[in-house]
């Protein structure tokens, strides 16, 4: 519990651990690997805070190397030529990409870093875990973890408590659940 010169006094426990295990974002994708491609039908349901559809083509290269991704999204009319997110340190990643929007007549490119760890004073973590129910269909689940480790403090002569404890923050969630089935010419 958080107790400190503040008067305010102390946090609940469930202000301070909340786990959130009802996602945001459902997705169910269709792919097919044909060739040494890969195409895909991403289906894409978003819960919270607004409602929305999005249906997604994409097509990447089946290959461990491969270096690009093709989406196109009928709905937006948008088609994007993604990168693979390039490591630039073990936590660190650049993904590049260029893109055309036919409703809008307009073409222009992106940049994203992007890591697993970090946030403002916050930690975070986030995640993607996958299960592979059987040959052919896997789950996806993509998680994220907020958190301010636990830390006790304390001074003499300074005006400040002898003994401060901030027993930390944990705010959790299942964010996304994709169902995938995938289809290849190889067999089982």
């Amino acid at each position: 519990m958080d107790s400190g010169s503040n008067g305010d006094g102390p946090t609940s426990w469930e202000e301070l651990y909340n786990v959130n295990l009802l996602p945001s974002e459902l997705f169910l994708k269709f792919r097919k690997e044909l060739q040494g491609i890969r195409v895909g039908l991403n289906l894409e349901f978003y819960n919270a805070p607004i409602n929305e559809y999005q249906a997604k083509l994409v097509l990447k290269p089946l290959a461990p190397d491969r270096r690009w991704k093709f989406i196109y999204e009928p709905t937006h009319q948008d088609v994007r030529l993604l990168s693979k997110k390039i490591p630039i340190t073990k936590f660190l990643n650049l993904q590049v990409g260029v893109g055309h929007s036919f409703q809008l007549n307009s073409t222009g490119w992106k940049w994203k870093l992007t890591t697993c760890l970090g946030g403002d004073g916050i930690s975070r973590i986030r995640n993607k875990s996958s299960i592979g129910l059987f040959p052919g269909m896997d789950l996806r689940f993509g998680w994220r973890a907020d958190y301010v480790l636990p830390e006790i403090t304390g001074a003499l002569g300074t005006g400040e408590p002898l003994f401060n404890m901030n027993s930390g923050k944990l705010q959790a969630s299942l964010d996304r659940v994709e169902a995938i089935l995938t289809h290849s010419d190889t067999g089982y």
